[in-house]
């Protein structure tokens, strides 16, 4: 079985890392898509990124547990269209809006949902203000 987790990893943490560990629970594939360092500024152009996509990339693709990275633009039927995955992994936060979409999609398409929980007291935008 393969397992899909989408986000941007640029200030990597142990909340991330723990991310994948769940991940692996469900599959023993994990694929891990990290969003376009230029998609973000275009429609966050005050967003702070620390790496570029590349470096973005080889860091997640130096891990043990990491299967295989991929770049995405934004979740979506588009993106999940041409990824083979059997599990899509989404944080429980992850609700409303193009989440519902995408879960829509997944249940049309035979891919199972799973909601994995956050690594409480580490988060990225916590780290960035404290920099």
């Amino acid at each position: 079985m393969k397992i899909l987790t989408f986000g941007v990893y640029d200030y990597f943490h142990l909340g991330h890392l723990r991310l994948f560990k769940q991940c692996k629970e469900y599959a023993d594939y994990l694929i891990v898509a990290v969003q376009d360092g230029d998609y973000i500024k275009k429609f966050k152009p005050d967003a702070q990124i620390l790496y570029t996509t590349e470096q973005r990339v080889e860091m997640l693709e130096a891990l043990r547990i990491v299967d295989k990275v991929l770049v995405y633009q934004t979740v979506g039927k588009d993106a999940l269209e041409h990824i083979d995955f059997d599990i899509l992994a989404l944080g429980e936060d992850h609700r409303g809006g193009r989440f519902d979409e995408v879960e829509k999609w997944c249940n049309e398409h035979n891919k199972q949902v799973v909601r994995l929980k956050r690594t409480p007291g580490i988060c990225s935008s916590d780290i960035k203000k404290n920099l």
